[in-house]
């Protein structure tokens, strides 16, 4: 861990604010809360760290502050909350020395904090002798997931399940690739493992730019589960295949590698444009349309669609612990709606013949099984040994339903759903 000290924890702080008072992503608010602080590579990975940790433990941080409180906080004194916080994700998670861990937490009681410097002081002191027993006493998975997520997973899944997907999150994901080619080669220069369905996987952390063949455009960033969708579609080369709302990238790159011509569609401009950098690097090619996936005529129909929905991304929680903090169960009714509407256009875009994959990286059974009576397509039902996945990934409707419990001996998977149609000719 790195030793500046307050910097990297003034950055994370700036993030957690963003996070809680201004209810954006942590990924979308990074930039702008870490760059002010001017850091080096190395510290902007450790702001990021802690403020993740705050996020992925948040529901222990806080039992365990509401226990070492005399009081209750009062709503104006949310600020002293938050580097409470901070504190506690050192003290008890991240092995941060407790002297350290201490001082420079109570060094950013300033502003509206700074009247409770004593108080950040005395609790955090007493949460350095007496945290570790509390939090030895929790139930972790419960804790730190929001009420209505657990009771969607036990409705789904069964309460067994449901805790094994809780548990998946408490912990950090590993980082995969895709490769254009020779994943064995790969995954030895790269000292990662090779995954059943052809991913190579390494441990979290470090600055992937550094990484052998990053410059060459050998392999991108891509969670194992997240490539299976594209694979459902089958031998692409020489189709064309519309890869609707691409960004950020990895299907398109998937889709490209394979030899398709790609027709890559997002209604964000800009987003488009971190697609045509990647796809650069890459020295792969694209077709780039800026659209709304509910609404795009194309010139010509496709002979392979692969629809990635936006959702409430549930199944990333593993890669994005911001988010059982910022969706709520309101949220899945709404995306589901504007998903549906996706779904049924895009089957006017396919070819008679033609193949058609509908996926969703969440796990709330709203954004896929329950979204897809009457789709106007004939079923493709997903067979167990497709594109290496976990036989018990696909459901007995012949949708995948992955699940971040999945694989746990080798570092778990994003959550995924994806369900698969033909145009009848």
């Amino acid at each position: 861990m790195s030793t500046t000290g307050e910097p990297s924890r003034a950055a994370a702080l700036a993030l957690l604010r963003a996070v809680f008072d201004q209810r954006q992503a942590l990924d979308d608010a990074f930039d702008r809360a870490v760059d002010p602080f001017g850091l080096a590579p190395r510290d902007r990975g450790l702001a990021r760290a802690l403020a993740a940790t705050v996020l992925r433990r948040l529901g222990q941080i806080d039992a365990v502050i509401d226990i070492l409180l005399e009081r209750p906080l009062t709503k104006a004194a949310m600020p002293a909350r938050d580097l409470l916080r901070l504190g506690a994700a050192q003290l008890l998670f991240m092995g941060t020395p407790a002297h350290a861990a201490v001082s420079t937490t109570v060094a950013l009681a300033t502003g509206a904090a700074v009247h409770y410097r004593s108080l950040v002081n005395a609790v955090l002191r007493r949460m350095a002798r007496e945290g570790a027993g509390i939090i030895e006493e929790q139930d972790a998975a419960l804790l730190n997931t929001p009420d209505w997520l657990f009771r969607s997973w036990s409705t789904a899944y069964g309460e067994a399940n449901a805790r094994a997907i809780a548990e998946a999150h408490l912990h950090e994901a590993p980082l995969d690739f895709s490769v254009k080619d020779d994943p064995a080669g790969w995954a030895e220069k790269l000292t990662g493992t090779l995954l059943p369905n052809g991913s190579v996987r390494r441990p979290a952390g470090g600055a992937v730019e550094e990484l052998p063949g990053y410059d060459e455009g050998a392999w991108w960033v891509q969670d194992a589960a997240a490539t299976l969708p594209a694979r459902l579609l089958g031998d692409v080369r020489g189709k064309r295949v519309f890869d609707l709302c691409a960004a950020p990238g990895g299907k398109t790159a998937q889709l490209a590698a394979a030899g398709a011509h790609v027709v890559a569609l997002d209604r964000s401009a800009a987003r488009l444009q971190r697609v045509a950098e990647n796809l650069q690097r890459l020295k792969l090619e694209a077709e780039l349309v800026a659209g709304d996936a509910t609404k795009w005529q194309p010139d010509e129909l496709a002979d392979a669609i692969l629809l990635d929905a936006p959702c409430s991304a549930t199944g990333t929680i593993r890669r994005h612990p911001d988010i059982p903090h910022l969706k709520k169960a309101n949220d899945v009714a709404k995306l589901a709606i504007v998903q549906r509407k996706m779904l049924d256009h895009a089957a006017n875009l396919l070819k008679p013949g033609g193949l058609l994959v509908y996926c969703t990286c969440s796990l709330q059974p709203e954004e896929g099984e329950a979204l897809l009576s009457g789709v106007p397509l004939q079923p493709a039902p997903l067979r167990a040994d497709e594109a290496g996945m976990p036989p018990e990934a696909i459901n007995r409707h012949g949708f995948l339903r992955a699940l971040p419990s999945f694989w746990p001996e080798q570092g778990g998977m994003d959550g995924f759903f994806a369900a698969r149609w033909t145009k009848p000719a």
